[in-house]
């Protein structure tokens, strides 16, 4: 995995639930606590990205991490629905499977929009959010943001994604690349990370070789365009549950000003601005996100 072997990451375990339109969701349930705590993903990201929270919370939190629908462990076979709402209903399915009503939601990047469509379709069962750099929507006019803006963005990056599906030879090249390209993916996320991308290069390149599997690409590309499909936007007023919205100085994929925007509009929102993180604050800087994630599970979420 690249990550630090003696880990409690490996005490795991593994479960699969069932959804109504027949997907198999496969999901991971971790800790010894009896609160619940899920964890929405990062697009492309697995169970190691929440190591930092996991190792300091194992005593005291059950953490649930489910695989979103078309990626890893998560079945979609043709025609399967992909959009946020999917992902967010998905989520409700696991916790049913576990005889849970009520968790507190942890989100990063792409699990930020999950967990604002959760809230919105049944804040009974949402004790409190933890959002992570993450936007409420509409993601190819947002990220990049404001250094970059062209007026077609939008419609380039679908016409792009759209291409590459139609190309599934691209995949396998791209699979070598993420497998054994380590110097590419650091090239590749120098251009958004700089510096950082070194010190996160064993979680960067675990991501690469598992999004580029064959299995995983084509619904990788069309989850993008969910989500720049999707706005929660206009739900953020309505949300009435407490919320942590956690954003980095340097994050160039959600900018910070989201994370400001999110929080205005929430009605019982707090904010943490890490000055010196980007777009990966928990796995950056755990030592200033980890303990005001605490405090707050501790004083403001509604268990």
């Amino acid at each position: 995995m690249g990550m630090k072997e003696a880990s409690k990451l490996a005490t795991a375990t593994p479960r699969v639930a069932k959804t109504s339109d027949g997907v198999s969701i496969y999901y991971e349930v971790i800790g010894k606590g009896e609160r619940t705590l899920m964890l929405a993903n990062g697009l492309g990201g697995r169970l190691y990205a929440w190591e930092p929270l996991i190792e300091s919370l194992f005593e005291d939190y059950r953490f649930i991490v489910w695989d979103y629908r078309g990626l890893f462990g998560s079945s979609c076979e043709a025609g399967c629905k992909l959009s946020v709402r999917d992902h967010a209903q998905d989520a409700f399915r696991v916790l049913d499977n576990e005889g849970i009503r009520r968790a507190a939601w942890i989100g990063w990047s792409m699990g930020v929009q999950v967990l604002l469509e959760a809230a919105s379709l049944d804040a009974s069962r949402v004790a409190g959010l933890v959002l992570l750099n993450g936007t409420w929507g509409h993601v190819f006019s947002s990220a990049l943001q404001p250094g970059l803006r062209f007026p077609i963005m939008t419609r380039t990056m679908h016409e792009l994604l759209e291409w590459v599906r139609r190309h599934p030879e691209l995949t396998e090249v791209l699979a070598v690349v993420g497998k054994h390209g380590s110097f590419v993916t650091v090239g590749v996320f120098w251009l958004l990370l700089g510096r950082r991308a070194m010190m996160l290069e064993p979680m960067l390149q675990q991501y690469m070789t598992d999004i580029f599997k064959p299995e995983n690409f084509p619904n990788y590309l069309r989850l993008f365009q969910e989500l720049d499909a999707h706005s929660a936007f206009h739900h953020l007023p309505e949300i009435d549950v407490p919320a942590l919205v956690v954003s980095g100085r340097f994050d160039v994929l959600t900018p910070p000003y989201q994370s400001r925007e999110i929080a205005r509009r929430l009605a019982h929102a707090e904010r943490l601005h890490v000055r010196n993180g980007s777009h990966f604050v928990l796995i950056e800087r755990p030592e200033q996100v980890v303990p005001r994630v605490e405090r707050f599970l501790r004083e403001r979420v509604k268990w």
